[in-house]
């Protein structure tokens, strides 16, 4: 064999030797550790590339600081799975202390049971509200859990606000009852549920607040101020007409005289309250004092129509109201609107059992009340002492103006609509030359029955009712249990924009020949 033929061949078993070396040893590396822990940098590049490693990639990979060559095409072996890392957990802001809560649908959740209430119907579970709202109020946006298919007891508590970060909810998806042992309230209290000096609180959810009022009616109706409006209402045999009869209690002991409302929100800015039911509460169900920016809606109001002084929904120096789509029956006034209010809107409204949906009573004790700009339309009311009342006491000084009823069907009503500047809910009242000053009252499509008096205006004589308009009144009488009487006006000056039915001949056209002139403090 040549020099030639003998070097070739040596060459060529020595590249054999190589190229045998070199796939053994990248078979070895495919299952070594270190492969798999330089492995990923590699893998990911390939897949953001849209290129597999077996289909003749081009980068290089570092091993021992020598250069492979790549891997033979044939060579299908699939790499081991690269571990994913487990995410990491998302940081929930809590309140220290305590430190409890979870993070629920981007909002921190404050569940009252976290917090030691049991929500056994028995035990006292104030504290724990109280330690849960206190964790809240810290965390902007909040939420407050009551969950449902729990009763709660609860006394008397005030969340108060002035600290309190913005936007907290308050989900009532269970159900909260009041005490009943009249040592729990002392000489009394006002309310029992209050949120004070909150910005952007919600109260929401398919829950109950029930203030098992029936003790406090029970021994205390023949005691409270009683509707005047009830001296217009004569039965058929002439009889007397008593305060209603209260509900029987089954609870015993004398409560204190002073009535807690259920629900009370004071000095707060975007209010909110929708979903929940507010039923027998001892005194009136809900109220706002001094807020601005209210909304309720698809509220229930539950309580008997005997029930005394119940007011449904209590307005007193709150503007830019809007309640809607809620049903409210009670022993008083549907919804009443006090001194203070402005931009007050309600619609599609159920009221019945109760007084209707009354502005006042004003005025009362020689004070100033103002009231205006007023809008309550698509109402239905049934078996309600008033449909849409104005009520104001004399003495009184301010205005009410701006007011609008508009299309509120009434359903065997006592008493439609009523103006009464001679309000007064005791025995005897003093007569008083001052009052309230009534004007731009605007009455158009009130229709349905009645079963005393279709309409009764009775004014102030050195203050008379102006600008009082009444369009399409359609009002038929069933005669029940009542005398009917005929529409009533007294110094009640306006306009018939449309013939009535029955005629209300007693309105006076244009204005009044003369007219106290109010003073700087009568004016608003």
């Amino acid at each position: 064999m040549s020099e030639f033929s003998f070097r070739s061949l040596t060459f060529m078993l020595l590249l054999a030797f190589l190229i045998w070396s070199c796939n053994f040893e990248t078979c070895i590396a495919r299952r070594g550790k270190h492969w798999r822990q330089s492995r990923p940098s590699s893998a990911s590049v390939s897949k953001k590339n849209g290129k597999s490693g077996s289909h003749g990639s081009n980068h290089k990979q570092h091993h021992g600081g020598v250069s492979k060559p790549k891997s033979p095409s044939h060579n299908t072996t699939p790499p081991l799975p690269v571990p994913t890392p487990a995410p990491k957990p998302k940081e929930t802001v809590k309140p220290n202390p305590p430190q409890k809560g979870y993070n629920g649908a981007g909002s921190t959740v404050f569940n009252v049971q976290d917090f030691g209430a049991k929500g056994d119907g028995s035990t006292d579970d104030t504290k724990a509200f109280q330690t849960a709202w206190a964790a809240a109020c810290k965390v902007e946006a909040s939420t407050m859990l009551v969950p449902a298919d729990y009763v709660f007891f609860v006394g008397p508590i005030s969340f108060s606000g002035p600290y309190c970060k913005p936007d907290i909810v308050f989900q009532l998806d269970g159900t909260i009852i009041a005490p009943t042992d009249f040592n729990a309230w002392g000489r009394g209290l006002f309310q029992w549920l209050e949120f004070t000096k909150l910005i952007g609180i919600t109260i929401q959810g398919k829950g109950v607040v029930d203030g098992r009022g029936s003790n406090w009616w029970q021994h205390n109706a023949y005691e409270d101020p009683l509707d005047d409006e009830l001296k217009l209402i004569v039965p058929l045999n002439n009889t007397k007409v008593n305060p209603p009869a209260p509900i029987t209690s089954e609870l015993g002991g004398k409560m204190p005289s002073i009535k807690p409302t259920a629900l009370r929100f004071y000095g707060s800015f975007n209010a909110t309250v929708t979903g929940i039911t507010i039923q027998n509460s001892p005194q009136c169900h809900l109220k706002f004092d001094n807020c601005v920016g209210v909304l309720v809606h698809d509220v229930t109001v539950s309580s008997p129509g005997d029930s005394p002084n119940t007011d449904g929904i209590h307005l007193q120096n709150s503007k830019d109201v809007l309640i809607h789509s809620s049903s409210l029956a009670c022993g008083d006034d549907c919804v009443s609107i006090q001194t203070g209010c402005s931009n007050v809107y309600i619609h599609n409204v159920n009221c019945g059992p109760g007084h209707g949906i009354s502005i006042g009573s004003l005025g009362k004790d020689n004070t100033k009340a103002c009231v205006s700009n007023i809008t309550v339309r698509d109402v239905i009311m049934h078996n309600t002492m008033t449909g849409v009342r104005i009520k104001t006491w004399q003495g009184g000084a301010g205005s009410v103006q701006g007011v609008l009823f508009s299309n509120i069907q009434v359903s065997e009503v006592q008493l439609p609509i009523v103006i009464d500047q001679f309000y007064c809910d005791k025995s005897t009242c003093r007569n008083q030359t001052s009052a309230v000053a009534l004007s731009g009252i605007n009455y158009e499509r009130i229709r349905g029955t009645y079963t005393v008096k279709p309409a009764h205006f009775a004014c102030s004589d050195s203050l008379p009712c102006m600008g009082v308009s009444l369009t399409s009144i359609e009002l038929k009488p069933v005669q029940e249990r009542y005398h009917l009487y005929e529409p009533f006006c007294w110094q009640t000056f306006g306009e018939l924009r449309t013939p009535t039915v029955p005629p209300i001949d007693c309105l006076q056209t244009g204005k009044p020949t003369s007219n106290h002139i109010q003073t700087d403090y009568d004016s608003c």
